[in-house]
């Protein structure tokens, strides 16, 4: 047990680097403007807060640290391992690709962006530039790929966890513009994840040694680095319900890191190998990326109004539509013994009856649930019910890349359109429609 002193001091040291750095606070502060920002954005569109913004920081923050524990653990038993100059590399690779899209914000990007630069320079091996430029090249040319594509691969496993685990919970319902200019409703998947990991760097002389072989072995002593992460998850949807959608993008996440984890390990003991990898690293999220949104274009939508009744896009949480039973995609069929086929329909079958409502409810399946329930004074005039658009709504959401700088501001742009009620909807900026904004920041 020699051994175990060595590793609990440089325990220490990382853990107490990890809370005295800034870059997890600035996460964390990331985390919850986003969430505030999406607050505002529910109670434009529907008058409500569907959601607490310090509860769903609260509920990242937690899963980002089980997450990244168990990342941690992994990476560590595995022996993937980043020297300072990597964690300079990602850094810049990563700070360059947003310059072109936030969703390039993602370590599996900056990693096989990187894997594919240090495969062309080992290709010309005998040019060595002078300066500035010797010292970038000679640093690139040193990277340990496969610990760095390992390490972006138990990363987007762990994407896959927090997805399927927290995903449903999170989703935030939108209304926006269809194929043909009339409003449908959708949701929003927008998921930020802190994760404080702590990674191997190898040290020589007073650095702590392993006590088994691992697979990713630098060789010689370790020591412990805090290295935080923001790990970010984003798609929009109008075909699916947002249970389906996370299931889907869960175990897609799931193959991807499960064959990127398994062609970086088989790099590390073949070396040619390293540029698939690097490759598929870059290529196969992008595959995820464009087959959502070709998914999402090829199917109908799911929240629109039927013949007779009404689509529920959503339900207000502690609302008697929740204490009912009522689910997102269901539909609101007679109510008092009425058929609804508007909202002004659903007002007066309510009025017939204020203390007391009868329900007929169409589930997913199309059959019948009938349900019934006392109607209290100060509840939602709509029983907690929030309607798919009917055309006539004043604020629907322009969906556009999202940007860092919105984050940061808050910003919401308002464009004016001619509409039957001559109001200004809201153009609020979103992830673009049916594209998946998977990635993760590193801070």
């Amino acid at each position: 047990m020699e051994w175990a002193w060595p590793w609990l001091t440089t325990l220490g040291e990382a853990v107490l680097q990890l809370f005295t750095q800034p870059f997890y606070y600035i996460a964390v502060i990331l985390i919850a403007l986003i969430y505030h920002r999406q607050l505002l954005q529910e109670r434009r569109l529907f008058h409500v807060r569907l959601q607490s913004s310090i509860t769903q920081t609260i509920r990242a923050l937690l899963g980002g640290i089980v997450i990244g524990i168990i990342v941690s653990v992994i990476s560590i038993f595995l022996g993937a391992h980043l020297t300072l100059a990597s964690v300079i590399c990602i850094w810049a690779a990563t700070l360059i690709l947003a310059l072109f899209r936030i969703r390039y914000l993602c370590f599996a990007y900056a990693a096989g962006l990187l894997g594919v630069v240090q495969f062309g320079l080992n290709l010309a091996s005998g040019w060595q530039p002078a300066g500035w430029l010797g010292s970038v090249t000679e640093a690139l040319r040193a990277l340990d790929m496969p610990a760095l594509l390992v390490l972006a691969a138990l990363l987007h496993l762990g994407e896959a966890m927090l997805v399927r685990l927290q995903g449903v919970s999170m989703a935030s319902p939108l209304l926006f513009e269809g194929k043909r200019g009339k409003l449908v409703g959708g949701y929003q998947l927008q998921h930020f994840w802190p994760i404080p990991m702590l990674i191997l760097v190898p040290v020589t002389g007073s650095g702590a040694e392993l006590a088994w072989s691992p697979l990713l072995n630098a060789g010689g002593g370790y020591m412990l680095m805090a290295l935080p992460i923001l790990l970010g998850f984003g798609e929009v949807t109008q075909s699916m319900l947002p249970g389906q959608k996370v299931q889907i993008s869960a175990k897609r996440l799931l193959l991807y890191g499960t064959g990127l984890l398994v062609l970086s390990l088989l790099a590390a003991w073949w070396s040619p190998l390293m540029v698939v990898a690097a490759l598929a690293a870059f290529i196969g999220h992008e595959i995820l990326v464009w087959y959502s949104g070709f998914e999402e274009q090829h199917r109908s939508p799911v929240f629109v109004h039927p013949v007779h009744g009404l689509k529920v896009l959503g339900i207000i949480p502690d609302s008697p539509a929740a204490e009912l039973g009522i689910e997102a995609g269901e539909t609101l069929y007679k109510v008092n013994g009425v058929m609804v086929d508007s909202p002004e329909e659903l007002h007066r079958a309510l009025r017939m009856n204020p203390a007391f409502c009868k329900l007929e409810v169409r589930n997913h399946q199309g059959e019948s649930k009938f349900m019934q329930r006392a109607i209290y004074e100060g509840e939602h005039h709509q029983l907690g019910v929030l309607m798919a658009p009917v055309n006539h709504e004043a604020w629907a959401v322009q969906l556009r890349p999202l940007t860092l700088f919105h984050i940061i501001t808050l910003k919401l742009f308002a464009r004016r359109k001619n509409s039957r009620n001559d109001e200004a909807p809201l153009a609020l900026p979103a992830p673009a429609p049916a594209v998946n904004e998977q990635g993760s920041v590193e801070m």
